[in-house]
């Protein structure tokens, strides 16, 4: 197994857990509510701040994303999905949120897992123009190769 990639953290707020995978093989990492807030049904959105801030390395991004047990039971999910935090950000990490549901409420309490943060490694491109791309048996995209 590689060694872990460190990547400094501040705590804004003690009392929290800092992003913590449920599994060891886990990809994601749980971020935690700092703040009650009540997503209203039918589309309701909310900045919800999380309490940390981080540092990732150069080299690597983190991408926030939705938790799937929060979409599959209460329509919960994220307004910009994945959330990209680049190398330089420095703020705390916030996740903007949405209740898909059209008819009850969501409330998010504080200290609630409300999305997930992967950190991964970033590919540095350098784009080579070219008059045409070679052929594939991929297809068209957008459903083209069916159900």
């Amino acid at each position: 197994m590689p060694s872990p990639l460190v990547v400094p953290v501040v705590r804004l707020d003690s009392q929290l857990p800092l992003p913590t995978k449920a599994h060891a093989d886990d990809a994601g990492l749980d971020l935690h509510a700092r703040v009650d807030t009540v997503l209203a049904a039918g589309g309701g959105r909310a900045l919800v701040p999380t309490g940390v801030a981080v540092a990732i390395p150069r080299g690597y991004a983190g991408f926030v994303v939705p938790r799937s047990g929060l979409a599959l039971k209460h329509g919960i999910s994220l307004v910009n999905t994945p959330g990209i935090i680049d190398a330089g950000y420095r703020g705390e990490l916030q996740v903007i949120m949405i209740n898909h549901d059209p008819q009850v409420d969501y409330h998010v309490r504080r200290g609630d897992r409300i999305a997930q943060l992967l950190v991964q490694a970033i590919a540095n491109v350098e784009w080579s123009v070219v008059e045409a791309l070679d052929d594939n048996d991929r297809g068209g995209g957008f459903g083209h190769s069916g159900r």
